[in-house]
């Protein structure tokens, strides 16, 4: 197996799945093909239930079918989503699309992963796994940032032309997923529903160090997630001007991009202990700036925050690699993803909440607390936990 080419394949799928033409007019588009507002939102619901629900089964799949299978799966899936965006204009047609797209982002999340990794530790190079990992995560920002800007231009000529071009690139990561390399052969499970309990409970229970570190990595990936829409909301306070929204956008995406690059650096630099206290410091932290900075000036903390949010995700993701056998590593991050969306799920409703009957300002510091609180615990338990896990950078 060649080690360059399976990564290369990676960026690829990376890319077919984060060049996201049609975010920055999906709205308008919806709009034009007479959907209200409620209509929007039980689309983004179905989205997001077939992702929760299929989160962990998929990563199953991956370990006991196979990643390179359900990256193949994943893509066509994902291709026929946007296909049927570009060719339709009914509500109905379009809740088919979305359940497309959350399945076949869902067989993919997690398998591409595990994949890497285990690319990394075939080709004797596991110390180089975050790095690798963090150069996806650059690439994947870096494509949805300047996507943005692309797909705004094309909506000026028709709102249906960013779905055509998305479709041509969702493509893409077909032919790539195909041409990848399997790094290790499947064992045939008998009793999937079984193993996955299993797997569940290892995870969650069993195996503690990795419990706090799934949980710990779900609240900060949910924390970054939930910051995410603030960042409009803000922009609307600041009357900003909407010609910048996508400039805005864009800048803190490629910010993620290039502080993901540098991930395995600063993690070399800092090391697993002081790198966790670092993370739940800024992104915790940074809620609490931006509630008391509901100026311009907002914008910087903001900026601060995405280099973080950089940092978090290939970081966090690598140590529970490392501590996860290759038979169940798929599932396991299939997990991590899973509290992630349910997490998201269970704060986002009330946050908003808050927001419309109080104000941003209260909003932002009642996410400062939901986050850092159980952060902390979790946190803490990983310090405490014997043996104590150690990063092989350390």
């Amino acid at each position: 197996m060649s080690f360059r080419k399976n990564i290369s394949l990676l960026y690829l799928i990376k890319i077919s799945k984060w060049f996201t033409l049609v975010m920055p007019v999906i709205v308008l588009f919806y709009e034009s093909n007479s959907l209200g507002l409620k209509d929007v939102f039980i689309l983004k619901s179905v989205y997001s239930m077939a992702a929760v629900i299929l989160e962990i089964p998929s990563g199953y799949l991956a370990d006991v079918w196979g990643r390179r299978k359900c990256l193949i799966l994943g893509c066509i899936l994902y291709f026929g989503g946007y296909l049927s965006y570009s060719f339709t204009d009914t509500f109905t047609a379009f809740l088919f699309a979305e359940i497309l797209l959350g399945v076949g982002q869902t067989l993919v999340n997690g398998a591409d992963s595990a994949l890497l990794y285990d690319t990394t530790v075939e080709h004797n190079k596991e110390p180089l796994y975050l790095r690798y990992e963090g150069r996806i995560t650059m690439i994947g920002n870096f494509a949805e940032a300047f996507a943005g800007i692309l797909g705004g231009l094309l909506a000026v000529y028709s709102l249906r032309l960013p779905f055509f071009f998305q479709t041509a690139i969702a493509f893409i990561g077909i032919p790539a997923a195909i041409a990848l390399k399997e790094a290790k052969q499947r064992n045939v499970i008998k009793s999937p529903l079984r193993e996955i309990v299993k797997i569940i409970r290892y995870s969650l229970f069993t195996n503690k160090q990795l419990c706090y570190n799934i949980m710990y990595s779900g609240i900060i990936g949910a924390a970054t997630l939930t910051m995410a829409w603030f960042v409009q909301p803000l922009l609307i306070h600041l009357k900003t001007p909407t010609s910048l929204y996508g400039i805005i956008w864009t800048v803190l995406n490629l910010t993620v991009g290039i502080a993901a690059l540098y991930s395995d650096k600063v993690d070399r630099f800092f090391g697993v202990r002081k790198m966790g206290i670092i993370i739940l410091f800024f992104i915790a932290g940074g809620y609490i700036a931006l509630a008391f900075n509901l100026s311009y000036v907002g914008l910087f903390v903001l900026f601060i925050f995405y280099i973080f949010r950089g940092f978090a995700t290939p970081i966090l993701k690598g140590y529970i690699n490392q501590m996860t056998l290759s038979e169940m590593r798929a599932t396991v991050l299939s997990i991590r993803n899973f509290v992630i969306r349910l997490m998201f799920a269970a704060i986002a409703p009330f946050i908003g909440w808050m927001n419309d009957v109080y104000s941003l300002q209260i909003a932002l510091l009642t996410s400062a607390a939901i986050i850092f609180l159980p952060g902390l615990l979790f946190l803490v338990l990983q310090f405490r936990a014997n043996p104590p896990f150690q990063s092989p950078s350390e």
